[in-house]
């Protein structure tokens, strides 16, 4: 257990005039527990906390969950809540809302007729929201884990190579160079399929001529990595050169006028206006980027939409596209960590159109 980050989720809990928290979120329980199995949670409450699982983790998590409560149960793991008394004196109990069914309340409100359930949002998350060194030393790592794929996948990248293979040697490479995982399935987007920002990897076999875009990622205790570059197999058309000279261009002037305290929709901004002073701009369709730590897709958002500032210690992807319909796309995309006084880039991967 983290001390620490539990006395923040103390103080939200003040503040929000809850008794306790039920975290059911496997992600936000390895961050305050450091537990990474799949079948977990955790109920925070002023005076103490209390990690439940089943019998398949009570090794597992006696070696990972330190200094709270432990509870292995055969049984339901709400109903161990209920069995043991758990929630005695509460009277109002937040729980994690977007990770929590209708049919997972329901049998809340059943085991606790008396006990006031209010749907929550974001109290981790708030906390998880600045990284800590050892954390951003953690993305680091993953960061030059797929820094380091993309270069030895440039290898493989030649004609009649089906994209289904480029996605399962990134698969391979993310192993052998030491991660758990993908950390999410890996985007391969040739020709004119470059046109959908979330393609999956198809049979299609790449050729001359042709842009090429990867995004991939992966995953080493509990955090992740997200990358995307954009190459040429072969000679390409003056259009295609031009579009990812546009996207460059507004990738590289986000990142120089990231800063502390600025409006992450007018970090947005910046690079939709220029894509659109390029001639493009009807063709970004996506938010500029996303936050990223031991969820792929975590606040801050980076969007036109977005409500929230940049904040030093927080870590983000910075990744404009344009996307044609009938010709293909490009993309490009850094991870950076928000800085005291701007931002640092964690990726080293070139930029420049890479011509194969």
């Amino acid at each position: 257990m983290t001390p620490h980050r539990i006395a923040l989720l103390h103080t939200t809990l003040a503040e929000r005039e809850l008794d306790a928290l039920i975290v059911s979120s496997l992600p936000n329980i390895r961050y305050l527990t450091h537990f990474s199995g799949s079948h977990a949670l955790v109920l925070v409450k002023a005076r103490d906390t209390v990690f439940l699982t089943d019998t398949r983790y009570a090794l597992q998590s006696r070696q990972e969950v330190k200094r709270c409560k432990r509870i292995i149960s055969r049984l339901d793991l709400p109903e161990t809540l209920a069995a043991r008394n758990l929630l005695a004196g509460c009277k109002r109990v937040g729980f994690e809302s977007h990770h929590v069914t209708y049919a997972q309340y329901r049998k809340l409100k059943r085991l606790f007729p008396a006990v006031a359930f209010s749907p929550t949002s974001d109290m981790v998350e708030d906390i998880a929201l600045v990284k800590e060194k050892t954390e951003i030393d953690a993305i680091q790592r993953v960061v030059d884990i797929s820094d380091r794929v993309f270069h030895a996948i440039l290898e493989v990248l030649r004609p009649g190579v089906r994209e289904l293979e480029l996605a399962a040697e990134i698969s391979y490479l993310h192993k052998r160079f030491g991660a758990e995982s993908d950390a999410f399935e890996t985007i391969i987007a040739s020709g004119e399929r470059g046109a959908l920002p979330h393609a999956r990897a198809s049979s299609k076999r790449i050729s001359n001529g042709e842009l090429i875009t990867l995004d991939f990622g992966c995953s080493l205790a509990g955090y992740h990595s997200d990358i995307t570059r954009t190459v040429a197999l072969g000679k390409v058309s003056r259009q295609a050169r031009d579009m990812y000279n546009v996207v460059l261009g507004a990738q590289r002037e986000a990142i120089c006028r990231a800063v502390p305290g600025m409006w992450a929709r007018d970090l947005d901004a910046v690079a939709r206006e220029r894509i659109k002073k390029g001639g493009y701009g009807k063709y970004f369709t996506h938010s500029l980027g996303h936050g990223l730590g031991l969820h792929v897709h975590e606040r801050p958002r980076i969007s036109s939409l977005s409500k929230e500032r940049l904040r030093a210690g927080s870590v983000i992807t910075i990744e404009p596209g344009v996307y044609i319909p009938g010709f293909g796309g490009v993309r490009i995309e850094d991870d950076v960590v928000v800085t005291d006084t701007g931002c640092r880039v964690l990726n080293t991967a070139p930029k420049d159109l890479m011509i194969l």
